[in-house]
């Protein structure tokens, strides 16, 4: 049975053949993780977080398929010189527009790469201990989507490891 390739356009291919700032980041403020390597899309961002709370560098390390490593690409483009406050309006709708659009069976490579993203921010306030007006207590929805696929991935790997 041969599977039929998925409709990427050009522009997820292009990120996907030539990602922008891949690569771990040795003096990076924060890093988050977001994803499961069970279910096979990982993404782990660095960010460099200046005094006045703008990120001046980012990167990323991505486990995962074309949409995933696009979406972590674009992200990382996205928020560069941008205040935290503004970062943390990111949409994975806006992702994945700025990609130029996603298979639907793949959006939820634009909400891990921005649920990363959320992660890298919370981290970095909660390490900072800071609590600014316009980062919410609750978790963001790409958050909690992280979270959700991060738990379904532990529950089918023990479900597969009992059944061995």
């Amino acid at each position: 049975m041969s599977r039929m390739p998925l409709p990427y356009n050009p522009k997820v291919l292009e990120l996907f053949r030539n990602p922008k700032n891949l690569g771990k980041m040795e003096d990076a403020t924060v890093v988050a993780v977001a994803g499961n390597p069970a279910c096979g899309d990982m993404i782990t961002f660095y960010l460099k977080i200046s005094d006045q709370e703008v990120i001046e560098k980012a990167s990323f390390e991505s486990y995962g398929c074309a949409a995933n490593i696009a979406t972590a690409s674009i992200v990382t483009e996205m928020i560069k010189e941008m205040k935290l406050e503004d970062a943390w309006k990111i949409t994975w709708k806006s992702v994945a527009e700025a990609v130029g659009g996603l298979p639907s069976i793949k959006f939820h490579c634009g909400i891990l790469a921005v649920g990363a993203l959320k992660r890298a921010i919370r981290a970095y306030c909660k390490n900072k201990r800071l609590s600014p007006g316009w980062l919410p207590e609750e978790l963001s929805f790409e958050e909690k989507q992280a979270l959700e696929e991060e738990e379904l991935s532990r529950i089918l790997s023990k479900r597969m490891r009992t059944e061995e």
